[in-house]
């Protein structure tokens, strides 16, 4: 029989009864009752009953309170092949019951098979770029608000000519009249063939897709008839499922780029939610992001390093599905590029906004900043002889500084 393994944590006082509280859930979420049922009725729904695998108790945490990590198993019989019914299952009204936290879903590989994964994942945006030996660079427009066309083709234009591997829209760049989404794309395709052919770098435009959620396949399908080269999602204010049935639609060949609004107010607490690592990392690549954002341990918004690790982990350890792009964000300047690749390795996307338009010498400056400093870590090379032979990368550094390893 196929099961699902899910991992909480529960919050608790010193003389609550863990076991009792898990078998409690086990069969909550599941059969209901089981010692009161007649043995027939047992019989019947044993495929059903979920089962207690483990308590692990009593890490000490704040208050005089504890934690306790339960892992319990759920018959897959239980639930339909789609995430909806796995979270109202697992976590339902188990959510609203106290301090408890789900960190860690462990599928089986049937139900695996049933979800889409990245289309392209790591590799496939890689053979985009034509960039295999380092992180890729991401820039973001900004400033979006109330500008218009001609704004968004200068930026997206000096953001290129930077050296930039990837751009993308703000996230809360909706549709507007001063700036439509199908003009953002082909206006875009056309600033982007250029600079290619200035520069003979290529750069993708991924595309804020927004909209009311029935609309949404058929404004993603015009981007890909459009050209679009990748959309931005704002996945947690739509759903999983909503991603996955764009990455599953064969008319939308295009790669997807997980934004994590909305996702703070489901991981950020310590004892209720969801952990970083399982939203923003498995659950992510499950449902189809080829790039996953998050804050990185370092900038403006940093989340504590051991859970961005954690959703690093999750999107690129090797698994039934394609490995996802993690790229850790806010905050991002050229003196982070060390410790950034010594953390998150050569497979992630660096994504700078203030980083890169915040430069002395403008978005171009800041690209080639970026690119500088990247490509002397990657060649092991020294920074500082590398900034006395880029000017723009010695400005960056004199601004921003340099972050320690």
């Amino acid at each position: 029989m196929s099961e699902l393994l899910a991992t909480y944590v529960l919050t608790h006082r010193a003389d609550e009864q863990i076991d009792r509280k898990a078998e409690q859930i086990a069969l909550g979420l599941t059969v209901g009752s089981w010692t009161d049922l007649p043995q027939l009725k047992k019989e019947q729904l044993k495929k059903h009953k979920g089962r207690v695998v483990s308590v692990k108790e009593k890490a000490a945490a704040v208050d005089g309170l504890y934690q306790s990590e339960v892992t319990i198993a759920y018959p897959e019989a239980n639930f339909s092949a789609d995430l909806p019914a796995v979270l109202t299952t697992i976590f339902g009204k188990l959510s609203l019951d106290g301090k408890v936290k789900l960190v860690d879903i462990a599928f089986s590989e049937g139900f695996k098979r049933s979800l889409p994964g990245p289309a392209f994942g790591i590799e496939g945006i890689r053979k985009k770029v034509n960039v295999f030996d380092r992180p890729l660079l991401m820039s973001i427009f900004k400033g979006v608000i109330g500008r218009d066309m001609a704004d968004l083709k200068e930026q997206l234009r000096l953001q290129a000519l930077g050296g930039v591997d990837f751009i993308k829209d703000d996230e809360i760049l909706f549709e507007s009249p001063l700036a439509p989404f199908e003009d953002r794309i082909k206006e875009g395709k056309k600033i982007l063939k250029e600079t290619y052919e200035q520069t003979g770098h290529r750069t993708l435009y991924a595309v804020n897709l927004t909209g009311r959620t029935f609309d949404l396949k058929d404004r993603a399908r015009k981007a890909a008839e459009l050209g679009a080269d990748a959309l931005l999602f704002n996945v947690f204010a739509y759903g999983l499922d909503v991603m996955q049935s764009l990455a599953e639609d064969p008319e939308i060949p295009l790669p997807i780029m997980a934004h994590p609004a909305v996702s703070g107010a489901f991981t950020s607490s310590p004892d209720y939610g969801f952990s970083h690592s399982l939203l923003l990392g498995k659950l992510n690549r499950y449902a189809g992001a080829d790039l996953s954002l998050f804050p990185s341990p370092y900038g403006s918004v940093a989340l504590p390093k051991k859970d961005a690790l954690g959703i690093y982990e999750a999107c690129v350890k090797e698994d039934a599905v394609q490995k996802t792009f993690p790229v850790p964000s806010a905050g991002i300047h050229p003196g982070m590029v060390p410790v950034l690749i010594k953390d998150f390795g050569r497979d992630h996307v660096i994504n700078a906004g203030g980083g890169i338009h915040g430069h002395p010498r403008g978005a171009i400056g800041g690209g080639k900043a970026f690119r500088s400093i990247i490509d002397a870590v990657i060649k092991e090379e020294s920074i500082q002889e590398k900034a006395s032979s880029c000017q723009d990368l010695k400005a960056a550094l004199d601004l921003w500084g340099r972050v320690a390893e």
